[in-house]
């Protein structure tokens, strides 16, 4: 079934968590390992504009349907970095735009220069640019609802599983947009597999790997995908992955975490 841009535009809201009870966290608080977790969570969020910035020099923004849907992707996830923010701050953690600003300053150079390499690459690729795009979006989301999923799961605290469902069922619109987006352009083109292909098993990388440090890219995805659940999780990713036109065969998710040594 297609994707109803026009509705999901229409319907599009911030996510809700004004009925939720937060003072519950001052009673049975989080602990340091899953804070931390939120917190990158958050932090990623809020960084979904960098990564609009850089993708509207790219081939994409011709496109109205993905248009629309980016403006709409952006304001919900920030929204989703502001409820996570919200449950942070029950634990005495601030998450705020000067310590955004700054974490996007410390990037320096790479932050100003990722969008000149995404108008060049889109302009080497052109229009298949665009499968590229709506493939790797795909894998990002569903990597998001996974740990989403994982980490209401890990906690098991009734108010942080319900913002996280309400999140996850978001994210799930996302996903639609993009899996949409993606099998009917690689189902019509033979050379968009390969470059998104080629793309995505040379270059993909958790999400947020690009703006966090390392020791906190791997911490994330020790908490949430280690042992035999984690990589059960991490593999049904990978199975929707490989599950579109071109792409069979994919571990992305399983080689980033083989990568980042996390244990099975």
């Amino acid at each position: 079934m297609a994707f109803d841009i026009d509705r999901y535009t229409a319907t599009s809201v911030s996510v809700n968590w004004s009925d939720l009870d937060l003072e519950s966290f001052r009673r049975e608080p989080l602990p340091e390992p899953s804070l931390r977790t939120l917190r990158y969570m958050a932090d990623v969020e809020y960084h979904t504009v960098c990564y609009t910035r850089d993708l509207l020099t790219t081939p994409s923004h011709r496109e109205a349907d993905v248009s629309a849907f980016m403006t709409m992707w952006n304001r919900e996830e920030f929204w989703h970095g502001e409820a996570l923010a919200a449950v942070l701050a029950m634990h005495d953690i601030t998450v705020d735009y000067d310590q955004l600003k700054a974490s996007r300053l410390k990037l320096g150079w790479k932050d100003r220069l990722d969008p000149i390499k995404q108008s060049v690459l889109g302009g080497l690729v052109g229009h298949d640019f665009v499968a590229v795009h709506m493939s790797w979006g795909a894998a990002n989301e569903w990597s998001a609802i996974t740990a989403y999923q994982r980490m209401a799961e890990l906690e098991e605290h009734p108010v942080l599983a319900e913002l996280l469902r309400r999140i996850a069922k978001q994210e799930a619109r996302h996903v639609a947009f993009y899996t949409s987006q993606a099998r009917e352009r690689l189902a019509a083109s033979t050379r968009a597999q390969k470059v998104t292909r080629f793309a995505l098993s040379r270059f993909w990388a958790p999400v947020g790997s690009s703006i966090m440090e390392p020791d906190e890219v791997r911490h994330v995805m020790g908490h949430l995908m280690s042992g035999a659940e984690g990589r059960r999780a991490a593999r049904k990713v990978d199975d929707s992955i490989s599950g579109m036109p071109g792409l069979g065969g994919l571990t992305i998710v399983q080689d980033a975490l083989d990568r980042l040594g996390v244990a099975a």
